[in-house]
């Protein structure tokens, strides 16, 4: 498997930066590597499936834990390290779990420190 050029990115790395969950995009994105232009052009003129996958999700466990307001440690240590739903993440908030309220509360005291 040849390289990308260097003007081009990877899907991966194009995904981490449009902060969307890999997978959960269309086919013909997760496996063509984006030219930096395509790349701006994804960013100022969102297609529909991106639009739909920043709004309802699955989300990256990076955008999880910032939608959850806790850590991805917080995550990982309580069996969440997953893809969440918009739906799934709203549910969490609605009715925390003892563990959600307990990583929120630390967050929030380790920035107010």
């Amino acid at each position: 498997m040849s390289a990308a050029p260097s003007n081009e990115m990877k899907p991966q790395t194009a995904a981490k930066k449009l902060n969307i969950y890999l997978p959960a995009a269309p086919e013909d994105f997760r496996g063509t590597p984006l030219s930096h232009e395509a790349f701006v052009e994804l960013q100022k003129n969102p297609p529909e499936w991106l639009q739909t996958l920043r709004r309802e999700g699955p989300h990256p466990r990076a955008e999880v834990a910032r939608k959850l307001g806790v850590t991805i440690t917080a995550l990982k240590n309580n069996d969440m390290d997953r893809p969440l739903t918009t739906a799934e993440i709203k549910a969490l908030l609605a009715d925390q779990p003892e563990w959600l309220r307990t990583a929120r509360t630390a967050l929030a005291e380790n920035r107010g420190a």
